[in-house]
């Protein structure tokens, strides 16, 4: 199976059967995406996949076959290592406690910032309703995504 992961090609051999959260944590050592669940519910797993968020603990690996993945790791700059604006909203906004639900709150919110790049708090709400946060930091994960739309936006504004 060949597919783009994090911007790099990658060529595997696979199994039927080999769930995607498998193989990038086990076979390509990224830690990024979590198991939580193991049932597509609780969104620690999430990466995204051609820009949509995708449960990776429930999907076929081969799934992803000439598709473009990608997962925490492929946010920062690789050259200067700054993070992605999201990340760094994440962390102006304190949108983090434990952290376990972070990898999927911001590939989340990728995606919601390309659909809607100012978004309402309902909005927000909506977007990440099926990504579980244990340790009850709803506020400031709505505070964190306006934090990253800002950031975004001023990054356009720059370019």
């Amino acid at each position: 199976m060949d597919f783009q992961l994090n911007g790099q090609h990658r060529e595997l051999t696979i199994g039927d059967r080999e769930i995607l959260l498998d193989v990038l944590r086990d076979r390509l050592g990224l830690n990024g995406p979590k198991y939580g669940c193991g049932l597509g519910q609780c969104g620690a797993c999430t990466v995204l996949v051609d820009g949509a968020p995708a449960r990776a603990c429930v999907m076929r690996a081969a799934r992803v076959a000439g598709r473009n993945v990608t997962t925490l790791e492929g946010l920062a700059n690789r050259v200067t290592g700054q993070l992605h604006p999201v990340q760094q909203g994440f962390l102006d906004g304190q949108g983090a406690q434990c952290g376990y639900c972070l990898n999927g709150m911001v590939m989340t919110t990728i995606a919601l910032l390309e659909r809607h790049p100012h978004p309402t708090d309902s909005q927000i709400t909506l977007a990440l309703r099926d990504n579980l946060c244990r340790c009850g930091t709803h506020q400031e994960i709505v505070v964190s995504v306006h934090h990253a739309a800002r950031r975004i936006a001023e990054a356009a504004d720059v370019e």
